[in-house]
């Protein structure tokens, strides 16, 4: 009996999975002909198909191939790499600490990521680096807004030590509450940027709001190096993730070294977090609704829940994105970061409405 439960529930991941991953396609050919400018869907299959090499181009309209490629294509591929870092490390940022609240906003890496790209507007280096020829989104923004969540982990990883005792040790719980303190003290210096420069008010909140518009291949390019790093991290402690979640005690029982793998994992996820954030802004609930929509399906092992919580997050931000550039007319965006506050507040409230009735 326990052979066939093992195997059902197996059968049952690898369908969800391949069910995940088809949508995950589909919805990619599908987002590349929506917009303000739609394309019949063979002539989408054309450009795509020309842009792999797989069909001659001499025919297709030059404009036409700039929309669908460089434009719509470049979007969908970056709207889903992030979705995928955003929602594989709330998965891990939820495992480690136990809290199924915790996401990037939990620790900090996100008002950190915000911090440094704020900081970047109001001191003229994005303005400087597009006065000398460069694209700022591309360079100065970016490489800020990283430094900042990056500083943003040590910051909480450095309060955690301090108050984990004489022994240096981090605690859940403690590091949790740095991550409160850091993310509303970086959240304060935000507001005081913008409160003692007005002119770049609107840059730092479309920032902080989220946004793919202007985004292209070299952000991919710029942002897949360090989700890349920050991946690899989380499949080398994979399976001491499933141990940390059983909860501290149960880990040290079994051998595990429950401060250093906690560490690798929180680096891993904040450098999938802060790349995220350096290319797209601030987008919130896609790390915190995917792992609880996938954990009722697939259960808590992450073996099967980190490349599916990829999946659905990247499908949830590619639709979310699309919406956000089709929803108002004359081509006006909405940031992608109110759309997925719209989308995944009340999902969540309901989610956690359910959650709470059952345990009555």
């Amino acid at each position: 009996m326990a052979a066939e439960a093992k195997q059902s529930i197996l059968a049952r991941r690898v369908l969800w999975g391949l069910l995940l991953l088809a949508l995950c396609l589909v919805s990619a050919f599908i987002a590349c002909t929506l917009g303000s400018y739609p394309t019949p869907a063979g002539t989408t299959l054309r450009v795509l198909g020309s842009a792999l090499g797989l069909t001659s181009h001499a025919d297709l309209d030059p404009s036409v191939r700039v929309v669908i490629v460089d434009i719509r294509l470049a979007r969908v591929c970056l709207s889903m790499l992030c979705g995928a870092a955003l929602a594989v490390a709330g998965t891990v940022f939820q495992g480690v600490l136990r809290n199924p609240l915790a996401d990037a906003f939990t620790l900090g890496v996100s008002g950190g990521a915000a911090f440094g790209a704020s900081l970047a507007i109001l001191t003229g280096a994005a303005g400087a680096a597009a006065f000398s020829g460069l694209d700022p989104s591309t360079g100065t923004l970016p490489v800020f807004a990283l430094a900042g969540a990056l500083a943003a982990l040590a910051a909480v990883l450095g309060l955690g030590r301090l108050a984990g005792g004489s022994m240096g040790a981090m605690r859940r719980e403690t590091l949790v509450l740095a991550g409160i303190v850091v993310s509303t003290f970086l959240s304060a210096l935000i507001s005081l940027m913008k409160s003692l420069d007005e002119e770049s008010v609107s840059s730092i909140v479309f920032w902080i709001m989220g946004s793919f518009q202007g985004r292209g291949f070299e952000h991919v390019r710029l942002a897949l190096p360090y989700m890349l790093l920050g991946l690899i991290l989380i499949l080398w402690r994979l399976r001491e993730l499933d141990l940390l979640a059983l909860g501290e005690t149960q880990a040290r029982l079994l051998g595990l070294n429950a401060t250093r793998s906690r560490l690798w994992l929180l680096i891993g996820a904040s450098l999938l977090s802060g790349a995220a954030v350096a290319v797209s802004g601030v987008i919130g609930f896609v790390g915190l609704v995917v792992p609880h929509l996938l954990r009722r399906v697939l259960g808590a092992g992450h073996a099967a829940l980190v490349p599916a919580s990829a999946l659905l997050g990247g499908l949830l931000l590619l639709w979310s994105d699309v919406l956000a550039r089709s929803i108002l007319p004359g081509g006006a965006e909405l940031p992608v970061g109110v759309v997925t506050a719209l989308l995944g507040g009340p999902f969540f409230c309901l989610l956690l409405g359910k959650s709470t009735g059952s345990r009555s």
